[in-house]
């Protein structure tokens, strides 16, 4: 049989990444495996002839004493080299690890390795296009495989061994028509994954049957969704009274521990929805706010036979609430919550377009593993949702080719329809707050006949609404679409058109020639528009003796050329026309269009739509020049014109949400929540931008405060005022301090900056001290990666410092121990010159207010409530909150932010004494 290959699975340890420059293996594992089983293995340390570095020995906790008494690597070459005789060679990232071992065989006089190689990295992305990381680590704890130690070349194998059989378990379960599909794409990748592909292909043919539970269309087998099933109308009485709510949830959860908020909340929300009322809970953290509006939702859904509607900020919370919260009230009710969850068209897949492009050979390596990724996960989802799938940059921009852009009833099987369909015959529908803003736009309503809405994370419907109002334009993406469609001779998609139109004789020249004129014209015009844009920044820029890299500049300091702007437009349009005639042309002729040019015109047609957006995007940006929006440039002085973005966004968004909710109020209930809602003495700050009548209540419900009991507050009094030092001497004091509590704590610190150049200049002063060097430090800005990706890095680490700035502390979670102590190095207000915060304080004051008591200071006082939020998320968890900014000490507004914080003990000591304090309480909170 096939699966009968010997696979030698490697794992190799370096002082280093680059054997040119004279690094060397230290430890090598060999695991033989033969019919998915070990037969042998094979591990030792290597003398590298040179010290190990320190973070390699921190990394792979191997030390020079380790390999004192190994030998060089020529003394086990041979064996090494025989064991890997006729074996396929597996390693994670095999590429690497392959290079490096050819290298030391060479240098010990051995000839080089020859076979057949096969990359755990790419084969896992392959066969898990879920998961949520390829590292090892993070695979080997996705599915249950040990992993003792790793980084340790002996582990490492044996878990790399592991997961090279769960890949094989994984592809024997696929549909023969993914396996088929998968194989005939395996030959374009880097490693030999074919001959497992046809292994699998094998086995399949032999069990000859069809698999069930698979939609078999366009030669794809999509995963069958569940069957929807007809909401049903109950007679599941609320439980209304103290002592039929305890008696509900203790007889499922024995463990459930009773908070009066929670049933108080709950009855709020049961109330409003009966009496069709609208209203405001602010809910801190530990009242366990999502089962008290999911509870009542739920009764009430079943009692009405109406569909409730909840609606959150982040896609993060949807899942959280999807697989842990509702899995949860179907076990306190005992009953099946019909859930659906429905999110913007573009989220979804176009499996029709995907199809096509299945057809064309003309791929990229990361097409090829994209598409192969999407070949397997349409057997596994059961949502079409692309946001499960996890992709490398270049597997990112093959996404954007098959997300729906137009909605059709389609005669084959589609997932947004799928979803729609669920949506209508739900008791719970949940969506996010982007979603629901864009039913103002959408052709069909698709919220009606819901009986009441939460909105969850409400604070954050405001912002929600500016981002669905915004415009950006990029001078890259603007090249990158020229550079798509290309001018004659250039071989890009205008001369691919160009060539079938000749083959197929069914567009005048004079049509093509004219197109390309128009495109010449349009890229002409656009270059002299950006000159004279950045003629214009670069002058500025001189003038203001800015030294950041990174710059904004307000529309209104620059002149705009109307009048070229509206001509650029006007060529753009003409473009437009003249490339949908060609299209036309060739779809008057009722003859066959081979497949290969059916793709090239769906391309053709894919870019029209994109430049209709981008001519809608510049009339808006450069041409209608709106009094209630404000626009600004934003810039790196290192890469212009590549960096250059214009943003543009609405000074309120008031208007814009009343128009969505006003038909909602006539006929359902609205409950607007989140754990911070309001401020001290501005009670109505995010309910006045919401729009929300004055006559709603807002319910405050806090914790009991022994919930808060593990918390401390330290304010620091003895450090510098920023305008009385230099920034220089000011960062120095900051980064001591931050050092200080770092190593009290010994880690798991969130320290907070207001400015993304002091964030960088403390973290590189800390980096330069050597300090902090047994920590890992995350910084915004500073660390490669998203907001999530360091987030989940920050957490992997005990011994480890997350610096960001204003925009980290919105929905950022670390539950349990993984968090210590929050630093607030600046009190968290708005840089005065950042755009938003800029155009929204002169409007204000433009209309007589004080934009310090009426902006500056709500906002900052929310983003410390906020931060404060992120340390204690259960009654167990203990932490501290220290400030460092000793305005909260010399300014009347610092009461402001000392009241927004719950009833927890506040320490005002200098640093020193701080330090003590932190140390005590921090190694006793435990006892």
């Amino acid at each position: 049989m096939m699966e009968s290959q010997k696979y030698a699975i490697v794992d190799l340890e370096t002082t280093g990444h680059s054997f040119a420059g004279g690094d060397r293996i230290i430890q090598i594992a060999i695991v033989i495996m033969k019919d998915w089983y070990i037969e042998r293995t094979f591990t030792t340390f290597i003398h590298p002839e040179k010290s190990i570095p320190l973070f390699i020995q921190g990394l792979t906790n191997i030390t020079d004493e380790d390999v004192a008494s190994a030998k060089p690597f020529a003394a086990y070459g041979q064996t090494i080299y025989d064991l890997l005789q006729d074996a396929v060679f597996v390693a994670h990232n095999a590429d690497f690890d392959l290079a490096f071992l050819q290298a030391e065989l060479r240098k010990a006089g051995l000839p080089a390795w020859q076979g057949k190689k096969l990359d755990t990295v790419e084969l896992a992305k392959i066969v898990f296009p879920m998961a949520l990381s390829y590292k090892l680590g993070d695979l080997a704890q996705e599915l249950h495989i040990p992993l003792e130690q790793a980084h340790r070349a002996d582990d490492d194998a044996k878990a790399t061994a592991q997961l090279l059989k769960a890949c094989w378990e994984e592809l024997k379960a696929l549909p023969q028509a993914t396996i088929e599909q998968l194989h005939k794409r395996s030959f374009q990748l880097k490693s030999d994954i074919s001959h497992l592909l046809f292994a699998a292909l094998h086995l399949k043919r032999s069990t000859v049957k069809e698999q069930q539970g698979f939609i078999y269309a366009y030669q794809l087998a999509i995963k069958q969704p569940p069957a929807i099933q007809s909401k049903t109308v109950t007679d599941s009485i609320y439980p209304k009274t103290r002592k039929e709510k305890l008696a509900l949830l203790q007889k499922e959860i024995p463990t459930f521990e009773e908070r009066p908020q929670q049933f108080q909340m709950m009855d709020i929300i049961w109330h409003s929805f009966h009496d069709k009322q609208e209203a405001m809970i602010e809910a801190s953290t530990g009242i366990g706010k999502t089962l008290a509006y999911l509870l009542p939702a739920f009764y009430y859904a079943k009692h009405s036979g109406k569909k409730i509607g909840i609606s959150t900020y982040t896609s993060n919370l949807l899942d959280q609430l999807l697989y842990e919260e509702l899995v949860k009230l179907e076990q306190i009710t005992g009953e099946r919550v019909r859930v659906a969850v429905l999110k913007g068209m573009q989220n979804y897949i176009d499996i029709g377009r995907f199809a096509k492009i299945l057809k064309v050979d003309d791929e990229s390596y990361d097409e090829t593993l994209a598409i192969a990724q999407v070949i397997t996960w349409l057997a596994k989802t059961e949502t079409g949702d692309l946001n499960e799938l996890n992709m490398s940059g270049g597997g990112q921009l093959f996404l954007e080719k098959i997300r729906k852009l137009k909605w059709q009833k389609v005669q084959q099987f589609d997932f947004y329809s799928y979803a729609i369909e669920q949506s209508q015959h739900a008791d719970i529908l949940m969506t996010n707050h982007a979603m629901l803003l864009a039913d103002l736009v959408r052709q069909e309503q698709l919220f009606d006949n819901v009986g009441g809405w939460i909105i969850d994370e409400a604070h954050q419907f405001i912002q929600a609404a500016v981002q669905q109002d915004e415009k950006v334009f990029s001078y890259t993406a603007w090249k990158y679409l020229f550079g798509r469609i290309g001018t004659p001779g250039e071989d890009q998609l205008f001369d691919k058109l160009q060539h079938i139109a000749m083959e197929t004789g069914r567009v005048p020249r004079q049509l093509l020639k004219k197109t390309a004129q128009n495109f010449q014209r349009l890229v002409t015009a656009f270059d002299y528009v950006m000159h004279t844009l950045i003629e214009q920044l670069q002058h500025i820029l001189r003038q203001s003796h800015r030294h950041e890299a990174k710059q904004a500049v307000m529309l209104t300091e620059l002149t705009i050329d109307v009048q070229r702007c509206t001509q650029l437009s006007t060529f753009m349009q003409n473009w437009i026309d003249s490339a949908e005639q060609v299209l036309y042309m060739f779809y008057e002729h009722q003859e066959e269009i081979s497949i290969a040019q059916q793709y090239i015109l769906d391309e053709w047609q894919y870019w029209i739509h994109e430049f209709k957006i981008k001519v809608a995007e510049w009339d808006e940006l450069f041409v209608l020049r709106q009094a209630d929006y404000f626009a600004w440039f934003e810039l790196d002085k290192r890469s212009i014109p590549g960096s250059l973005q214009l943003m543009k966004k609405p000074l309120q968004v008031t208007a814009s949400i009343e128009r969505l909710f006003v038909p909602m109020r006539q006929q359902a209930a609205i409950v607007w929540t989140s754990g911070t809602l309001t401020v001290p003495n501005n009670e109505r700050f995010i309910a006045d931008q919401i729009g929300i009548a004055a006559d709603v209540p807002i319910h405050r419900l806090q914790a009991s405060s022994s919930y808060y009991q593990g918390a401390r507050c330290f304010i620091v009094t003895d450090m510098p005022d920023i305008q009385a030092v230099s920034q220089h001497d000011y960062i120095e004091e900051m980064a001591y301090a931050i050092t200080r509590i770092v190593r009290t704590t010994e880690g798991r610190c969130f320290v907070l900056f207001t400015s993304q150049d002091m964030l960088r200049k403390t973290v590189l002063l800390i980096q330069e001290t050597k300090l902090l060097d047994d920590y890992m430090l995350f910084a915004q800005g500073v660390t490669a990666g998203s907001r999530m990706r360091l987030l989940k890095s920050f957490q992997k680490f005990s011994h480890s410092v997350l610096f960001g700035t204003n925009s980290f502390w919105e929905g950022v979670d670390v539950p349990g121990d993984g968090l210590a102590a929050v630093i607030v190095v600046r009190l968290p207000f708005s840089a005065p010159n950042e755009p938003t915060f800029k155009a929204k304080s002169q409007m204000l004051q433009a209309q007589g207010y004080n934009a310090f008591t009426e902006l500056a200071l709500p906002e900052a006082t929310l983003r410390f409530k906020q931060g404060f939020g992120r340390l204690i998320r259960s009654s167990t968890d203990s932490g501290a909150f220290i400030i460092l900014d000793r305005r909260i000490d010399t300014k009347s507004y610092g009461k402001e932010f000392l009241s927004a914080l719950p009833p927890i003990s506040i320490q005002k000591l200098s640093l020193e004494h701080m330090v003590q304090a932190l140390g005590n309480w921090y190694n006793n909170r435990h006892e």
